[in-house]
């Protein structure tokens, strides 16, 4: 006669929390924390403004740590070295040019006239009194009014360090560009003439 096998125990626990009516069970086993360690807890990030910028402590604000992260200043000695750098490589350009230009000697250097001169053409470009070869004259009344006031912000902070010749160039022509954005600027804004009556009625 073989022996039937045991039938191993069950034993049903019910570790529903609440009842069908949704009332909490009074001997629901109660959900304990996980216990983590200091070294496994994920680091909290740090807040970010609404900027963007992280702050790395609430202590300080979101304009502290735009300041922390701007570039630091380059220390004097750092700008002379660039300096004779940059000087370096501009010399080196100008004997490249001049080697394929077949040894005539040009000038390429940036000089206080030469700026002037190169704002005067491009405000005359964007006053459409000027135009490439080829092109239609366009107006920009506000491209043209933001070069002549480049050239107003050189003649205040230049006050006292130009030579005479450097002063009257960039005088005469903030004058003139002045005065034609004027004109162009009363064309624009005049208000309408109105009709004159037909057949010379009165």
């Amino acid at each position: 006669m073989t022996e039937k096998k045991k039938e191993p125990e069950f034993v049903v626990t019910d570790r529903r929390k609440f009842t069908e009516e949704g009332e909490r069970r009074p001997d629901a086993p109660a959900e304990a924390e996980p216990a983590v360690s200091a070294g496994d807890r994920p680091a909290a990030a740090p807040p970010s403004s609404s900027s963007g910028a992280k702050i790395v402590s609430e202590k300080f604000t979101a304009e502290q740590a735009q300041q922390g992260s701007s570039p630091r200043a380059a220390t004097e000695a750092e700008q002379k070295a660039q300096h004779e750098d940059y000087r370096a490589g501009s010399q080196r350009l100008d004997d490249l040019l001049k080697e394929k230009s077949g040894g005539q000697s040009q000038s390429f250097e940036m000089t206080f006239e030469r700026l002037v001169a190169s704002l005067y053409m491009t405000a005359m470009l964007q006053l459409g009194l000027m135009a490439p070869e080829g092109e239609q004259p366009r107006a920009d009344i506000l491209g043209a009014r933001q070069t002549i006031d480049t050239l107003g912000i050189l003649n205040e902070k230049t006050k006292g360090n130009l030579t005479a010749a450097e002063q009257t160039i960039l005088q005469q022509s903030l004058f003139e560009l002045r005065m034609t954005f004027l004109e162009l600027t009363n064309a624009i804004t005049r208000p309408p003439v109105p009709n004159a009556p037909a057949g010379g009625r009165k």
